[in-house]
């Protein structure tokens, strides 16, 4: 799946919001959407991303390319929104497994670039929505049952420092817009999720 023209335009966007920051090195998941996410910004900063394997989408299994309104119906989806730690996707992978490879990948990164860079190592992380929100789950010490709470929408910027004790989060779903587009939001119609409750997959952010 490519980025569409405002996928684009929203990646463009990242390379003036990341300006001033000595940026060492991205990793990316393997999608073709990432690598177009992090295009813009590594050819500014003349770098060539890392592939990591371990970043890539949540593999929803049999339920990749279905309606969602037909997801709305299957018993899995209220797991999925009230105790992902339980939620297997059939035929593809768990939250929980999802969690454990992509914080892994991080951190093993974080300790590895702290080591070449020392520890204000500033790196850019590509990976997607639901990947996203359980490695900031795991920086807030967050039960995963609960990180549908937390939103990352495309092209956002979330910060973690990793320490030697403790991740500290210092942003979370920074689109770069203002405030006042909070209040734009619409509540979802026509088939879609309540607006309570959280689309699995489909974001990219870093």
């Amino acid at each position: 799946m490519e980025l569409d023209d405002h996928g684009r335009k929203q990646a463009e966007g990242v390379v003036d919001r990341l300006v001033g920051l000595d940026i060492a090195e991205i990793v990316r998941s393997p999608l073709l959407r990432c690598e177009q996410t992090v295009g813009p910004i590594a050819v500014d900063r003349g770098l060539t991303p890392v592939v990591e394997d371990r970043l890539i989408e949540v593999d929803y299994g049999d339920w990749t390319g279905r309606p969602l309104k037909e997801l709305l119906e299957e018993p899995l989806w209220k797991v999925v929104q009230r105790h992902a730690s339980g939620a297997v996707f059939p035929g593809g992978e768990g939250l929980a497994q999802v969690q454990a490879r992509a914080v892994a990948a991080i951190r093993e990164h974080d300790a590895r670039l702290a080591e070449e860079h020392g520890k204000d190592v500033v790196w850019i992380a590509c990976t997607h929505g639901d990947v996203i929100k359980s490695v900031l789950a795991d920086a807030f010490a967050m039960h995963l049952d609960s990180f549908q709470r937390i939103v990352a929408e495309p092209a956002s910027v979330s910060v973690i420092r990793y320490t030697a004790t403790l991740p500290f989060v210092l942003r979370v779903n920074d689109t770069g817009d203002v405030l006042a587009a909070i209040g734009a939001a619409k509540a979802a119609t026509n088939g879609s999720a309540p607006a309570q409750e959280s689309v699995p997959g489909g974001e990219v952010g870093a």
